[in-house]
């Protein structure tokens, strides 16, 4: 389905390609004859002049693919639909002096207009002096305004959240369900898909890294590997509501790191902090360089798991616009360009979806199984021999 939809989309960028190839020719044709015919009437030459001005500007502007790409995998204050349909999403800010606003993004008139205050730049909120209605080009950033702001919307990112949610709400309880009406027998439907991954999450990760106390963290284990599968799948469906890049998102890939560090400071037990506060058996003169490296790499094993799932996912998803991009990139060259690259970006496009498939999955395991490797390591018990 997903590649069907790529190729239809494909199909109307290139045609929509070589019509502007063929309009711009035609416009400049048609302009040089114009002004041949009104060489000798001043206020036509003049008026021809600032209209081919205007359309010379108007075809110089060219296709930015690094504008495309960061627009799809940052987070924004409206959903994307199609063409130039947006679904506005809630602003929710709040500011020391003006209090509390609430509307929708379209107000903002895809980001060229003020209101309430308040402008987009760049997919921030700022705020503003400047009336509502404003071109963003000429309003001015209010340093005080902007210092004591709130923004609390919700975002393209959040609403993906919710959605994913709502969606391991549904699996959940339903397969809840099933165990209630047939107990441990044999499962069936969604059942039978969901137990084998329950399972090798408990066997294989949180039973082979955390030991017999498992069970504790086994509710916290199994609702970040969900999570991160669920988002990371939607993630690969340019269909709204899905699309979203949750887990591309530094600050939710941070949010679900700094859970992990938690529980392990708060499991972390005597034995645990005294190989890190003064390792046994070191010489007092080592421990002046080990424990200082010790205790960073306590706060940098949370971080390597923010940066390790955003930078992964965030990759995939630049990889498979970019080969999108080269199509429009050839395109505004030679519309026939565009045409053979297709092929093989269409090509390529394909194989990095599937790979991203696998990688939703690798993902999902890794931040998993290293959560459960730190906990077990905060809550081993000394070995006696």
């Amino acid at each position: 389905m997903k590649a069907l939809i790529r190729a239809t989309f494909l199909l109307f960028s290139v045609l929509f390609a070589g019509v502007s190839v063929a309009q711009h020719e035609g416009h400049d044709h048609a302009a040089g004859d114009t002004a041949h015919h009104h060489e000798m009437v001043a206020t036509g030459a003049e008026a021809h002049a600032e209209h081919t001005e205007a359309h010379d500007e108007h075809a110089t502007e060219k296709f930015n693919p690094g504008e495309m790409i960061m627009g799809h995998v940052t987070d924004e204050h409206g959903w994307h639909l199609w063409g130039h349909t947006s679904l506005p999403l809630p602003i929710i800010v709040y500011n020391t002096e003006r209090g509390l606003s609430v509307f929708f993004s379209a107000r903002f008139d895809h980001g060229h207009k003020t209101y309430g205050g308040y402008y987009l730049h760049e997919g921030k909120l700022l705020a503003t002096d400047a009336p509502d209605g404003t071109d963003v080009h000429s309003a001015t950033q209010n340093e005080a305004l902007t210092a004591a702001t709130w923004d609390v919307s919700i975002t393209k990112n959040v609403l993906g959240m919710l959605v994913s949610i709502a969606l391991m709400l549904i699996i959940f309880l339903s397969v809840a369900g099933g165990y209630r009406k047939r107990g441990v027998g044999a499962p069936k439907g969604l059942q039978s898909f969901i137990e084998p991954i329950i399972l090798f999450v408990r066997d294989d990760v949180a039973k082979a890294n955390i030991g017999p106390k498992y069970e504790r963290f086994m509710p916290f284990l199994l609702t970040v590997f969900f999570f991160i599968l669920i988002n990371n799948l939607m993630g690969l469906i340019p269909i709204f509501p899905f699309g979203a890049n949750v887990s591309g998102s530094i600050s939710v890939t941070f949010a679900l790191a700094a859970i992990t560090f938690v529980l392990t400071l708060i499991h972390g037990n005597r034995h645990y902090w005294g190989h890190i506060i003064a390792m046994p058996g070191v010489p007092k003169p080592v421990l002046l360089i080990l424990t200082p490296v010790e205790i960073l790499g306590v706060f940098l094993r949370p971080a390597i798991l923010m940066i390790r799932l955003f930078a992964n996912i965030t990759a995939g998803h630049i990889i498979v616009l970019s080969f999108f991009a080269l199509i429009f990139i050839f395109g505004e060259i030679n519309a026939g360009l565009g045409w053979g690259v297709s092929v093989f970006s269409l090509a390529f496009t394909i194989f990095m979806s599937m790979l991203e498939l696998l990688v939703a999955f690798i993902q999902a395991f890794v931040f998993t199984f290293l959560s459960a490797m730190y906990l077990g390591a905060a809550i081993e018990e000394p070995h006696h021999h």
